[in-house]
């Protein structure tokens, strides 16, 4: 496993459970590469990343500036709120809609997790990195 896919995946797990680490849980470090194999092999193979149009990337630009503006430990409710805001404001009538451009664009998906708790989980500052790598292109090339 790439040493970058084992500290994705401990970020996740420190946030989901704060004072978790190696040391404390030798179990969990044992499979975390588990884990990482099976992203490796049966669901990487399946993302289809999509440019996003010029209204999803004026929104996806807005939503990385206001991310940078709340508190980087907000709740999921805070971040799904500001992910509903956004949608509304860019003209999405369908939120539906915008919800489905975040999974294709950004996480190669047609569908996804919860918007809010994605952004909780993954880190405000993961997720505006994330963004800001759509709107450039360069997840494309993943």
């Amino acid at each position: 496993m790439a040493a970058t896919t084992f500290s994705v995946l401990w970020g996740f797990i420190s946030r989901y459970a704060p004072g978790t680490t190696l040391e404390s849980n030798p179990l969990l470090a044992k499979l975390v590469p588990y884990a990482g194999a099976y992203y490796r092999d049966f669901v990487a193979p399946t993302k289809a990343f999509r440019a996003a149009t010029e209204t999803e990337s004026a929104a996806l630009a807005d939503l990385a500036a206001e991310l940078k503006a709340l508190p980087a430990e907000a709740d999921a409710e805070a971040f799904q709120t500001l992910v509903f805001e956004i949608g509304k404001r860019h003209g999405f009538t369908e939120l539906r809609e915008w919800f489905k451009a975040l999974y294709e664009v950004l996480l190669g998906q047609p569908q996804g997790p919860r918007m809010g708790s994605f952004i909780a989980l993954y880190g405000r500052d993961n997720s505006v990195a994330l963004i800001e790598k759509a709107l450039r292109g360069e997840l494309l090339a993943a």
